[in-house]
């Protein structure tokens, strides 16, 4: 007798409290309505890629949507498979201020930091 199997898909992107926290931060000082913030990856820097965060007026069509902490993020489909499992994070200390990402499928980085390879 065959059964059925359902593993569970990892998380496209979890969110931290800080994170939660700057990202209710910027859409509560923001002049226009954001739902939340969009997140996607460009090709730039000596790696190749780095992450981009804008503000989202709107979800598109094939965006993820992250709801997390009481939080919206999305992400643009082009970046789904670059960052499933990861984290976002928000720091503010002495060597860096601004949403870091830990993610598993990165390879290795440039040695500046601004940029990625998986």
């Amino acid at each position: 007798m065959a059964t059925a199997s359902t593993a569970s898909l990892p998380k496209a992107l979890s969110i931290t409290d800080a994170a939660a926290e700057r990202v209710r931060m910027l859409i509560a000082k923001a002049t226009d309505d954001y739902i939340g913030l969009r997140i996607g990856v460009k090709a730039k820097g000596c790696s190749g890629l780095s992450y981009d965060v804008q503000y989202a007026k709107e979800k598109m069509k094939f965006d993820e949507v992250v709801e997390d902490k009481g939080v919206t993020v999305l992400i643009d489909p082009a970046a789904v498979m670059f960052l499933i499992g990861s984290e976002m994070d928000y720091v503010d200390d002495k060597f860096q201020t601004g949403f870091v990402f830990k993610n598993p499928n990165e390879k290795g980085r440039c040695g500046c930091g601004e940029s990625f390879h998986v």
